[in-house]
């Protein structure tokens, strides 16, 4: 079916520039592919469905909107974890930054060099897993990422990993336009802790697909900040086996344009994935969350936690759905999204969803908006607490059902004292 003329000319400025990248026969064959996909869908516009609360037009035009670079002499979020280092500059590798890539129980390779391989690993998740995550909803901005992604990492899991690995974004032009792309496999009973934060770009695009194998574990947690003018447009794509795990927890403070893309498919029995996110946003900010969680095997949980606290104009959106198939018995399904408005002018956008096939399980989801509770706001200043410090303290309260899915304390800690940070710097504006 031909493209809507809208689409086609969208798709054909978009693609004028660009040429696939080259490299050995995996690769190659798996950016073929992507584009053909990508060209059958067209990029995303106003009037897709799933994009009726989020103008894609800064993320999909030919040009990345410039985005100035936020000087500031704050520690980087994660300096104080012990954790392996991988630096990214305006989305290109930084060998000089990066700590030696050598780590006991795991193997990570670039991907510029494992593409220009005829046989790898990675040739069964790179593309594989997104092409998976296009039905039943389209994710345009995933295959193209798939077709011209020429850097990121590959990570392949064979046992517990030490210490964490964490991924460092740097922004340093304000015309980056940048795209990565990361694969992840996990052997039967690994175990990883995956780290991400920073700017990154300008623009960024980034994909990262996960394959969990039986008994393994894999841990995400994932901060997005503070360079205000930035936009991003990030998926991960994961599939989980019999006994594994996938927890990802995601905070975001500040981002002109963000939009979180989650695909979770659950294809072995007893298998749990945590999906998790925290906003904060001012003025300008716009913060998508889209999850879509299936259910395809027996006595399988799944979890979806989010909340934005929103101020001065600022616009949250949720859209998360939990998809039940036949023969998913036992599923144990749960989904909320609250938002917490500080003024009159913001607004959160929330369409949660349950489509089941199966008769034998507990799913629920729920959706609320609300201001500061005055009650609470009143006990606070009745003992003493000043309006913004009482309205900050009620604010990280709200947040905390979202950072209880964080297991590491340590690094839940290290994510409290920021948030605590960015309401302080706000309490006179």
């Amino acid at each position: 079916m031909a493209l809507p003329e809208q689409k086609q000319s969208q798709i054909d400025e978009r693609l004028s520039d660009l040429t696939l990248p080259e490299g050995g026969v995996w690769s190659s064959a798996a950016r073929a592919d992507a584009l053909d996909r990508l060209r059958a869908m067209g990029l995303p516009v106003r009037r897709d469905e799933y994009w009726r609360f989020t103008d894609p037009r800064g993320l999909v035009s030919s040009d990345a909107p410039a985005a100035k670079v936020l000087v500031t002499d704050e520690a980087p979020i994660f300096e104080i974890i012990n954790a392996l280092k991988i630096v990214f500059v305006d989305g290109v590798f930084d060998a000089d930054q990066s700590d030696d890539l050598t780590l006991e129980a795991v193997d990570i390779q670039r991907l510029s060099d494992a593409a220009s391989t005829d046989i790898h690993w990675a040739k069964d998740i790179y593309g594989v897993l997104e092409a998976r995550g296009q039905s039943p909803v389209q994710r345009p901005l995933a295959a193209l990422n798939t077709a011209f992604a020429t850097d990121g990492i590959l990570i392949h899991v064979t046992g517990k990993v030490s210490k964490p690995i964490n991924l460092i974004y740097l922004h340093q032009s304000e015309t980056s336009d940048a795209i990565l792309h990361h694969c992840i496999k996990l052997d039967a009973g690994a175990d990883v802790t995956v780290l991400e934060n920073g700017p990154a770009a300008a623009r960024f695009n980034k994909v990262m697909e996960v394959e969990v194998a039986d008994g393994a574990a894999f841990h995400h947690v994932r901060t997005q900040g503070r360079d205000h003018e930035r936009s991003a447009a990030t998926h991960m794509f994961t599939r989980l086996g019999t006994e594994s795990t996938f927890k990802s927890f995601t905070l975001t403070v500040n981002g002109v344009l963000t939009r979180n893309e989650c695909v979770i498919e659950l294809t072995g029995d007893d298998a749990v994935a945590h999906v998790a996110g925290a906003a904060v946003g001012d003025g300008d900010f716009h913060h998508d969350d889209t999850v879509f969680v299936t259910h395809d095997a027996v006595n399988c949980e799944s979890r979806q936690v989010f909340k934005k606290v929103l101020r001065n104009g600022a616009t949250g959106v949720f859209q998360g759905k939990i998809l039940v198939k036949e023969g998913a018995q036992k599923t144990d399904g749960y989904q909320i999204s609250q938002s917490l408005l500080l003024d009159g002018d913001s607004q959160f956008l929330a369409k949660p969803e349950l489509e089941i096939y199966a008769d034998d399980v507990a799913c629920s989801h729920g959706s609320t908006s609300g201001a500061i509770d005055e009650d609470a706001l009143f006990y606070l200043r009745s003992r003493g607490v000043p309006s913004s410090e009482a309205q900050d303290l009620l604010t990280l309260a709200f947040l905390a059902e979202a950072l209880d899915e964080i297991e590491d304390e340590d690094i839940a800690a290290v994510l409290l004292e920021r948030l605590d940070g960015w309401l302080s710097r706000r309490r006179a504006t």
